[in-house]
């Protein structure tokens, strides 16, 4: 049986030919500021990119104030024109000084800027009916000016390959001039519920026409808009689909459904449901002779895991599978999906914590436990019991709490870890 961390390593190295090889996609800026297909993370740069010119691309004030001449320091000069950001203005002439805005561009001659705090009347725009003004003699070459390329160099790199878009990112590359960058494209995956107790969804590809006996399955599907919803989280486009119970014709609907890999087929298939030990286990029965592998994981809930590259479809596709209850297969995501996809997009890891638990709880020692919890003054609050089922108290919880494989008793006080979700 394998442990956490090892089952984790396997769905990475599954993944890791896919994630490599996503390709890229020219976006805008402003798609990029917009869009919402990164969740909570960002695109990824596919390619680096570097300024194409420097960063201030002209020397400008830092402050309101005038644009003098160090030279003049301790001199009384004259006050020109004011200078506005966006003006382009003539040179500063010795024993002058210019008014100018913060952003504005430094006239040739000038070297620095007297802060307009600094003169009386100490704001604009009474400090620009002065006639004369008294430059300090502590001014020197370089005050409160931003002078080319001291933020980014031409040519320099903004960002390597594999960055997040960040705000702050996008802010310097539309500051660069760039309007549109390559960046990774998105993972593709294939979300499939399955289970004949299923609602009917006439969009299931291949689905045989529904017999009357079939109205009795009217259990919605919780597994294919949770696990679309985390995905979404972490930068993954996906697609759902409910597949029957039925061994014989569950590899061809599948094959039907991940679609064209030139168009939008899937890279990943996800499904939730049929892998344990009972004796309608269609994803068992169906992929596991083509290469799916079986793998109970020391842990609750989840211990039933598969995982492995399928041939659907006419290519190769891997496949990670799931146990069916719905907490089940939430608590496998974030123990095993979340951690390998979130770095694609520079989605934070679930902020961790050791924390004393509040109350007394039991736990099988021979596996990890993932409950859900709550955090209060500090301590850890068990939402419910350990059961898969128990959908509506995973939904209430704002932690997963684990309790350690070997750990049969939990006292109140006894150090547990917590990850938050929200």
């Amino acid at each position: 049986m394998r442990s956490i961390g090892q089952h984790r390593q396997a769905v990475a190295t599954l993944l890791a030919p896919v994630l490599g090889g996503l390709g890229s996609e020219r976006r805008s800026l402003a798609a990029l500021a917009t869009a919402s297909d990164a969740g909570r993370g960002y695109r990824v740069l596919a390619a680096a990119v570097h300024a194409p010119v420097p960063l201030p691309t002209f020397d400008n004030s830092q402050m309101d104030g005038f644009a003098v001449r160090a030279a003049d320091a301790g001199a009384v000069v004259r006050v020109v024109d004011p200078i506005p950001a966006g003006l382009v203005p003539a040179p500063l002439d010795p024993g002058t000084a210019a008014p100018v805005m913060t952003g504005a561009r430094i006239p040739d001659g000038a070297d620095a800027v007297v802060p307009v705090e600094s003169v009386p009347p100490g704001a604009f725009p009474a400090a620009m009916a002065l006639d004369v003004l008294t430059v300090p003699v502590d001014t020197t070459v370089g005050t409160f000016v931003r002078t080319v390329g001291s933020d980014v160099a031409a040519g320099a790199e903004l960002a390597p390959a594999g960055a997040p878009v960040t705000p702050a990112l996008l802010g310097a590359l539309a500051a660069a001039g760039i309007d549109a960058v390559d960046v990774v494209r998105p993972l593709r995956v294939l979300v499939v519920s399955t289970g004949s107790e299923l609602r009917d969804d006439t969009t299931d590809p291949g689905a045989d026409a529904r017999a009357g006996a079939d109205a009795a399955a009217t259990i919605g599907d919780a597994n294919g808009v949770a696990l679309q919803a985390a995905l979404a989280e972490v930068g993954a486009r996906s697609r759902t689909v409910r597949l029957r119970d039925d061994p014989d014709r569950f590899v061809d609907a599948l094959g039907e459904a991940i679609g064209d890999p030139g168009v939008d087929g899937a890279d990943l298939v996800l499904t939730t449901g049929g892998i344990s030990a009972g004796a309608y286990e269609v994803v068992r029965q169906a992929l596991e002779p083509l290469g799916l592998a079986v793998t109970p994981v020391a842990v609750q809930p989840g211990g039933p895991q598969a995982l492995g590259t399928v041939a659907l479809g006419g290519r190769p596709v891997p496949v990670v599978a799931f146990p069916g209850n719905p907490v089940s297969a939430l608590v496998s995501f974030e123990l095993f999906l979340r951690p390998v996809l979130a770095p694609l997009v520079g989605a934070p890891d679930r902020a961790a914590a050791e924390l004393p638990a509040a109350e007394g709880t039991t736990s099988p020692p021979t596996k990890h436990q993932v409950r859900r919890g709550r955090v209060q003054d500090g301590r850890v609050w068990f939402v419910g019991g350990p059961s898969s089922h128990l959908l509506g108290h995973l939904a209430a919880a704002t932690h997963l709490v684990h309790v350690p494989v070997g750990t049969d008793t939990v006292a109140p006080g006894d150090p547990l870890t917590v990850w938050s979700l929200r």
